[in-house]
C-alpha cells in the first residue's frame, strides 16, 4: 500500500468517530486502531498522602524556577521548520543497525530526500524531507517510538 493511502486512513480515522479501520488490498492488509487517553482515579488516601509533599514542594519549586528561566533562552528549539511523523512506529536514523545515520544535526538537506525511516505494522516506511535546508534539531532518539504528527526533525 502506498504511504500517502496510508497517511490519507489514518487522517481519516483521526478525524472520525470510529476507533479502528481494517482495510484489505491484494494480498496487503492494513489496520489502523486509534488510541484512547488513560485516565486513573486517584482514591481519597492517595490524595491525602499526596497532600504533604505538595507543601513542601513549593520551596523548592522556588529554587528550581531560576535555574529552569536560564536555560530557556539556550534551547529555542521552536526557531525552524518542523518535519514530523506522518505515522505511528519505532523512529529510525540509518537504513540498518550498523550503517551510518541519514542525517545528522547540520547535514544539509533537500526537499523528497530520505532523513529517517519509521517501522510501522512491520513495514519498514521511508520518510522523507519537505524541505531543503540544514538540519538544526534531530527531537526524537533512535528506536524510540514515535506519534502521528510528532516533529522529529528541525530544518532550517
Amino acid at each position: 500500500m502506498d504511504l500517502r493511502k496510508l497517511k490519507t486512513l489514518i487522517d481519516l480515522v483521526a478525524e472520525s468517530d470510529i476507533s479502528e479501520l481494517e482495510v484489505t488490498e491484494g494480498e496487503g492488509k492494513v489496520r489502523i486502531v486509534k488510541s484512547q487517553p488513560q485516565y486513573t482515579m486517584a482514591t481519597p488516601q492517595q490524595v491525602m498522602q499526596q497532600a504533604p509533599a505538595a507543601m513542601a514542594a513549593p520551596a523548592v519549586a522556588a529554587v528550581a524556577a531560576p535555574a529552569a528561566a536560564a536555560e530557556a533562552p539556550a534551547a529555542p528549539v521552536d526557531a525552524g521548520h518542523k518535519v514530523t511523523s506522518p505515522m505511528v512506529g519505532t523512529f529510525y536514523r540509518a537504513p540498518s543497525p550498523g550503517a551510518s545515520n541519514f542525517v545528522e544535526i547540520g547535514s544539509t538537506v533537500k526537499e523528497g530526500q530520505t532523513i529517517c525511516i519509521i517501522e510501522a505494522m512491520k513495514l519498514l516506511n521511508e520518510i522523507e524531507c519537505d524541505k531543503s535546508g540544514v538540519v538544526k534539531a534531530i527531537l526524537v532518539e533512535n528506536g524510540q517510538p514515535v506519534e502521528f504528527g510528532q516533529a522529529l526533525f528541525v530544518i532550517e
